[in-house]
């Protein structure tokens, strides 16, 4: 489903009088492929260009938007063959293929300027291949443990920060005859958060992503560490019981019943939450907790980004047309609750006034971040991540299979990756 509009000098006089002044004088075509073809997403998007448009009058802006996903199988193509200037994509390990291809252009000038140095600097990390950036992010949103404040406060509970308080509050949730966390690992990629969380703290972000790039084997001992700590939750009790029959949705009525006390899981759980019933008194949210005290503490916050096709015509104003997108008033603007509902990348915008967002804003920009990973599906080639996150959820459920698992993770790594 393609569509496409035109913006003109004279179609934007009512939204001149928004306009900042011109940052600089642009003039030709710019042309910009978007996957945002959700409603809410689509008009967000179309709403920013029209204001940078209202700044650049002499500039000529031809906007295609592409369903999500016949873009994913258009992208290799339209990158080498009717170029834009700018397109939409992701953070990390999915845009790797296109700038190993030389398809996306380096734009680590744009990183060296201090406002994007200074106010992005969070995101860097899953913008950066090869030591240079190839693109800018525009949203993201936070994973973290999201909790019945309820439960808690009946069990005497706070919200822990070290591994022995998350295991001594699990065991006091599991003696009140509920699970510490619910879970749905019918569809892999729920496990594949635990096993993220649970090797970035054992390990560290570095440590996950050469894992994640074929670089470590399955079977080092660092590994089986990750395995070894999440098995003691398992061997516990901490989680529902036949998860891997349940959905992700499918596993919230566990949480909103009082079944189960927690969730690790994206900020859109939020929302079905709500609509379940829970209160905000009753939900709440904590960072996940620290395992090896000598590693900082990374996140998962999967990322959308903006890229500048190295075939692009017009990259002088492509690359004013990513300054604007990341700059703090209009992430302020697309990311507020009206419009896409997530987090501003930029750390001196505004949040939306959701307690959830203001607690995810707070932890993705603070220096506490020892990276953004961008999940485990994003961040591990298509191959590894099916096959491991397979091997994830045997294990959630035979933890005694674990040689077994590693060995053949092994074998699939040797077979995926060219080493």
């Amino acid at each position: 489903m393609h569509s496409m509009f035109k913006r003109t000098a004279a179609a934007l006089a009512a939204s001149v009088a928004l306009a900042v002044p011109a940052s600089a004088e642009l003039t030709g075509e710019l042309r910009i492929f978007l996957d945002t073809s959700n409603p809410a997403p689509r008009a967000t998007m179309e709403a920013m260009i029209e204001r940078f448009q209202a700044q650049h009058p002499d500039l000529a802006i031809e906007t295609t938007v592409i369903d999500r996903e016949a873009y994913k199988t258009q992208i290799r193509n339209f990158l080498t063959a009717d170029t834009p200037d700018v397109a939409t994509w992701y953070a990390a390990n999915r845009m790797k293929p296109y700038v190993e291809a030389g398809l996306f252009e380096d734009v680590s000038d744009l990183w060296a300027e201090p406002e994007i140095a200074e106010n992005l600097a969070s995101t860097k990390g899953a913008m950066t291949i090869d030591g240079k950036q190839w693109g800018v992010p525009y949203t993201y949103y936070q994973w973290g443990v999201y909790y019945r404040k309820d439960i808690f406060d009946e069990l005497g509970l706070t919200e822990p920060t070290t591994w022995e308080e998350e295991l001594a509050n699990c065991q006091k949730i599991v003696d009140s005859g509920r699970a510490c966390y619910t879970i749905g690992t019918k569809f892999l990629w729920t496990a594949g958060g635990w096993f993220d969380y649970l090797n970035m703290r054992t390990n560290g972000f570095e440590f996950h992503n050469q894992l994640a790039n074929g670089e470590i084997s399955w079977e080092d001992d660092r590994v089986k560490q990750t395995f070894a700590n999440w098995k003691q939750l398992i061997d516990m009790g901490a989680f529902i019981d036949n998860h891997q029959t349940y959905s992700w949705q499918e596993a919230l009525p566990f949480m909103v019943k009082g079944d189960a006390a927690a969730y690790l899981m994206g900020n859109f759980a939020v929302a079905p939450l709500r609509d379940a019933g829970l209160t905000d008194d009753q939900l709440d949210f904590y960072q996940f907790v620290a395992i090896n005290p000598d590693v900082a503490l990374a996140e998962d916050a999967p990322t959308d980004t903006f890229h500048i096709p190295a075939n692009a015509a017009n990259k002088e104003a492509a690359r004013e047309f990513l300054r604007f997108v990341v700059s703090a008033d209009e992430q302020t603007e697309i990311n507020n609750g009206a419009n896409l509902g997530q987090l501003p990348v930029n750390a001196q915008s505004a949040v939306d006034d959701d307690k959830f967002l203001q607690q995810g804003f707070a932890m993705l920009s603070s220096n506490s971040p020892g990276g953004v990973a961008q999940f485990w599906d994003r961040d591990a080639p298509a191959e590894m991540a099916k096959a491991s996150m397979e091997g994830f959820q045997e294990f959630m459920v035979k933890p005694d299979n674990l040689d077994r698992i590693l060995a053949k993770l092994e074998r699939a790594r040797e077979r995926i990756y060219d080493n």
